[in-house]
């Protein structure tokens, strides 16, 4: 028994409301791969704010052909297809998806969409190889934090030049006194 035109609707529907929360979606070809490693693929993408969906190549075109963001996917939709939908970590979803990938040695990546341009697999890669946020975050407050130690050290400097000089100023006097007195 095949699924009802209700029931076709609703799926759509989901497929629709995942990617409006979507950053980066990629199609990848999972013939040839268990329910465990399917399940594997998901729980490893999981912890980055992923989602692995599994649906009809029709379902997916249904979802993207009126959204101008998501319509490049349809070049991707042949065959068996899973769909990586990247809602928070891009570079890490992208990692987990390319760990899945070396451990199994079944998928094959077909390409991506972000911000309604198709990319193919060395552009995914690229992304994944950019800085996290919170590498970012870190790096930012690095320099933040050393630009205030700089200053910090730099204002600190000011008196203790201006006591060297103070400090020098009576052994000063007293050898130019010593010159004068040297002189007549």
């Amino acid at each position: 028994m095949g699924r009802t035109r209700e029931n076709k609707g609703t799926v759509i529907a989901q497929i629709k409301e995942l990617l409006t929360d979507a950053q980066l979606a990629f199609v990848v070809d999972y013939k040839g791969l268990s329910v465990a490693e399917i399940t594997d693929l998901r729980n490893r993408l999981r912890p980055t704010g992923s989602v692995c969906k599994v649906t009809k190549n029709t379902f997916m075109r249904l979802a993207v052909e009126e959204n101008e963001t998501w319509k490049p996917m349809t070049q991707f939709l042949s065959g068996s297809s899973a769909f990586v939908l990247v809602k928070d970590d891009v570079g890490g979803a992208i990692r987990a998806y390319q760990a899945f990938k070396k451990d199994t040695k079944k998928t094959e990546f077909r390409g991506g969409v972000m911000q309604g341009q198709a990319l193919n697999e060395e552009q995914v890669k690229a992304i994944a190889d950019l800085p996290s946020k919170e590498e970012l975050i870190a790096q930012i407050a690095g320099a933040i934090n050393s630009i205030a130690t700089k200053l910090a050290v730099g204002i600190n400097e000011v008196p203790s030049s201006v006591a060297r000089g103070i400090n020098e100023v009576p052994s000063s006097l007293g050898r130019v006194v010593g010159a004068i007195a040297a002189k007549e």
